[in-house]
């Protein structure tokens, strides 16, 4: 499988990503799941100690404890947890990004993470004060490389700009264009790599996106309409015709920017993990087809998100 380069940092991760938050509790089943996916080619680990508060990171350090240097780790931090009573606060203060990292390094089992983001923040928060602290944990080589988990072009931006981060995670599909609007160009004019989250859009840009259609009902999805995802969804399917799958096509789409580095997927199954793994022998995206994508699927901006 491809690999990409993260930002400047001497990390090179594959183009696809297994995002761990979907693995569940099953340690077995996640066991398989993460074997498969790095069979597969995908060298690319993502999770969170929020995810099952703290619990998933266990999973997957157990699940990767004898193949540690074949795995690039990303963890994320900056939810102040309590596991017993599963619940948690906003803290992105120096103090606690070193202490979560610290926590986070116990349950995986490892002495150091590759890429470590703050898991969200705020144009208020006290973004020098968080900075700090990655460039401490870097220095002390707890960590290879940081960067930020967002959607808020603000604070994005406020991190390109008083930052050495390598990447930002954020959503991205066919359905969700927001970042196409200034921030993809935004990172890559400053090297900056970006992880594309949700690019299925929930399952919708799957083969089984119909059914994901059906049972989200006149739910909708972000500004598409029930009808109107029924109606893009078919005109997607008419672009790609027979040359990929949907989620092949899905996956392509996003990593087409040269800002993407990665495509973030969760698999609960090994036949969802083979689903996504298959744009590994797929034929590229043809320009064509990925400029009739756009045609068909609707160009957003991002509200006022501080």
């Amino acid at each position: 499988m491809q690999k990409n380069q993260l930002g400047k940092s001497d990390l090179f991760i594959s183009q696809l990503t297994l995002g761990c938050m979907s693995l569940g509790t099953d340690k077995k089943q996640a066991q398989t799941i993460i074997d498969q996916a790095l069979d597969a080619g995908i060298n690319h680990l993502d999770t969170a100690d929020l995810y099952d508060f703290g619990l998933n990171e266990e999973i997957v350090g157990q699940a990767i404890k004898d193949k540690r240097e074949q795995v690039i780790i990303t963890s994320k931090v900056g939810n102040h947890f309590d596991r017993d009573a599963k619940d948690w606060f906003w803290d992105p203060s120096k103090a606690h990004i070193i202490e979560g990292l610290k926590d986070s390094l116990q349950r995986l089992k490892t002495d150091y993470i590759d890429f470590y983001m703050l898991h969200g923040g705020t144009i208020d928060d006290p973004i020098n004060e968080s900075i700090e602290a990655f460039e401490e944990l870097k220095k002390d080589g707890l960590i290879r490389a940081y960067g930020i988990s967002s959607i808020r072009p603000n604070v994005i931006r406020e991190y390109v700009k008083r930052s050495s981060i390598d990447a930002v995670m954020m959503q991205y599909s066919m359905l969700d264009r927001r970042p196409e609007e200034e921030i993809l160009d935004l990172l890559q004019q400053n090297t900056i790599s970006v992880l594309a989250r949700g690019p299925l859009a929930k399952g919708i840009l799957s083969d089984n996106g119909e059914k994901q259609i059906e049972r989200k009902s006149r739910e909708g999805y972000l500004d598409y309409t029930y009808e109107e995802l029924v109606k893009v969804y078919d005109e997607i399917k008419d672009v790609i015709g027979d040359s990929a799958s949907f989620n092949t096509a899905a996956l392509q789409y996003v990593l087409h920017h040269p800002a993407v580095a990665s495509a973030v997927f969760g698999a609960s199954s090994v036949e969802q993990l083979r689903e996504n793994t298959a744009i590994s022998q797929a034929a590229p995206l043809p320009e064509e087809k990925y400029q009739a994508l756009q045609a068909v699927t609707k160009p957003m901006q991002y509200t006022n998100h501080r």
